[in-house]
């Protein structure tokens, strides 16, 4: 427990690690791939366990809330983006397909473990999870309507309805194991599970990071291209909607909906593009995945958070 929770105060050091792991060895990116579903329902199910299996869905006062924060986010934000991009020629790039994808994707499952490491609301953060992503086959259709590159869009409510399978089982276990376990559900247990969370994540970002070293040795500039791209599109999302919330909800409410603003699981259309394109957007995908595992160390800065751990 003292070495969990010793993780949990180096959570944010652990995600770096993992992101340098899985640049520096692309072996072991590669072997623990197959490793991230599996990996992804221990986080949830270890959010669910430290906020409660209820607190993954919304209380029908802040229904309307979370519903229209999900609509902005996945269905009018890509419609705007991509409206401009086709008005501009640009629609048809990989990289604008890129863009446009990450802005219309459903938040990251590890949203909850990034809000704890950012002093923001893990439980707000659980709930806008779980509707982004039991809605995104209803917002992403309009999205997929406007891309040229979709083939078959029921590949993506299949994905979805996949993600939402998961949430469900991790929060099934979760309520069997406050049954079971009681001590989970005292405070004492927090800084643990908090630990175990980061670990999971840094393991997860490891294997996110196949196809950055391969990009850095063939073509780095082209590299620090995409890199800057993504970094601005995560911080334009993810500040744009901290400033946009504050006003209207409390300091941490409003930071995890920047988390899941800016946080996304892009991956999860790379299964209904053709090959070609999936390939080009996998460096995309990789860079993305850099400003996101740096939320715990970025966020708290410029929103005057504490953070998790010292």
């Amino acid at each position: 427990m003292s070495l969990l929770a010793a993780a949990a105060a180096q959570g944010r050091w652990l995600l770096i690690g993992g992101l340098a792991l899985g640049i520096l060895l692309p072996g072991l990116a590669t072997r623990l791939a197959p490793t991230i579903v599996p990996v992804l329902a221990v986080m949830l199910c270890i959010a669910a366990l430290r906020e409660g299996p209820r607190a993954a869905l919304p209380r029908r006062t802040e229904a309307p809330r979370v519903l229209a924060i999900t609509l902005i986010l996945q269905c009018l934000l890509p419609l705007a983006a991509g409206g401009l991009l086709f008005w501009a020629g640009l629609l048809s790039a990989p990289l604008a397909t890129g863009v446009v994808l990450a802005l219309a994707a459903a938040p990251i499952t590890g949203a909850p473990g990034l809000a704890v490491m950012s002093g923001a609301d893990a439980g707000a953060a659980l709930r806008q999870l779980t509707v982004g992503t039991a809605l995104l086959p209803l917002t992403a259709a309009p999205v997929f309507a406007l891309l040229p590159v979709f083939p078959d869009p029921w590949a993506i409510a299949a994905g979805a309805l996949r993600l939402l399978a998961l949430v469900g089982l991790a929060a099934g276990l979760a309520v069997a194991l406050r049954a079971l376990i009681p001590a989970l559900t005292r405070p004492a247990a927090r800084p643990a599970m908090d630990g175990l969370m980061a670990l999971a994540m840094a393991l997860v970002v490891i294997g996110l990071m196949s196809a950055i070293g391969p990009a850095a040795r063939e073509a780095p500039g082209r590299l620090l291209l995409v890199l800057a791209l993504a970094t601005a599109l995560h911080l334009g999302q993810t500040m744009g909607s901290w400033y946009a919330a504050r006003p209207a909800m409390p300091g941490a409410e409003a930071r995890a909906v920047a988390i899941v603003a800016g946080n996304r699981n892009l991956a999860l259309f790379l299964a209904a593009v053709p090959p070609e394109t999936a390939g080009a957007l996998m460096v995309f995908v990789g860079c993305y995945q850099i400003p996101m595992y740096l939320t715990p160390m970025v966020l708290p800065r410029l929103t005057g958070a504490p953070r998790a751990g010292g």
